[in-house]
C-alpha cells in the first residue's frame, strides 16, 4: 500500500507514524544503533514491512498485478500501490469513519512536527507531499496518473506508469472490487500486528 493507507493504519500513534512513514528509507534490522530510532519507530517500521509483506501476498493485490502486468510489467506492484490508495481515498468516510478532508490535515501536521526523526530523503518527500498535496489528489484520476508519471520519472527502466492510468479507467469497477475485499482484511492483519507489536514493547 502507499502514503494514505500507512499513515491512516499507524492509528495516530507518533511512534508508529515515524516508522511508517520512513519505512522504505531504513535498511537492514531498524533497531541497529545507526538509525538511531525509539522502540516506538523500530515498532512502526516493522508494522510497515508486515503491511507490505501482507500487501504483496495477497491474492486480490495478485489478481490486480496480472490486469497491470502487460502494462507495467515488474512495475505493476506499483501501480497497485497508488490505485489502492485512490480507492481507500474516495471511499475513505465509509471505510474509517472519518472524512479525508478531516485526516489530511492531521496527517500533514503530524508529519511535520515529527519531521526531525526522519532521513533527508524522507523530508524532501515530505516537503514535496505537502506543497503538491497527494494525499488528496489521489480521490481523483487526474491526480493518480500525476503522481504515477513523477514516479516514471525516477525508475531506471521503462515501466509504463506514465500511461497506467488508462488502465485504472479500463478496470475501475474491477480493481475496486479487489480493494474492497483486501483492505478490511488487510486492517484486521494490522490489528492483530499492531497489539503483538504492542505486547514486545510491554515486555
Amino acid at each position: 500500500m502507499n502514503i494514505l493507507a500507512h499513515g491512516y493504519l499507524s492509528n495516530r500513534n507518533d511512534g508508529l507514524l515515524i516508522g511508517n512513514f520512513i519505512g522504505d528509507f531504513i535498511k537492514g534490522n531498524p533497531a541497529h544503533p545507526r538509525h538511531g530510532l525509539t522502540a516506538d519507530e523500530v515498532a512502526g517500521v516493522h508494522l510497515h514491512r508486515a503491511i507490505d509483506s501482507f500487501t504483496d501476498a495477497h491474492p486480490d493485490v495478485a489478481a490486480v498485478r496480472e490486469l497491470l502486468y502487460p502494462r507495467c510489467h515488474k512495475y505493476a506492484g506499483v501501480a497497485v500501490d497508488v490505485f489502492f490508495d485512490h480507492f481507500l481515498a474516495v471511499n475513505f468516510r465509509s471505510l474509517t469513519g472519518e472524512t479525508l478532508a478531516d485526516f489530511t490535515p492531521f496527517f500533514y501536521a503530524s508529519l511535520q512536527r515529527l519531521a526531525d526523526r526522519f532521513p533527508a530523503p524522507a523530508v524532501r518527500m515530505l516537503d514535496y507531499m505537502v506543497r503538491h498535496d497527494w494525499i488528496r489528489s489521489y480521490q481523483t484520476i487526474d491526480g493518480i496518473d500525476q503522481s504515477l508519471t513523477g514516479i516514471s520519472r525516477r525508475t531506471v527502466f521503462s515501466s509504463g506508469l506514465d500511461t497506467a492510468s488508462i488502465d485504472l479507467e479500463r478496470y475501475y469497477n474491477e480493481i475496486g472490487d479487489y480493494f474492497g475485499r483486501f483492505w478490511p482484511e488487510l486492517v484486521d492483519h494490522v490489528q492483530q500486528t499492531r497489539n503483538r507489536l504492542q505486547n514486545d514493547l510491554i515486555e
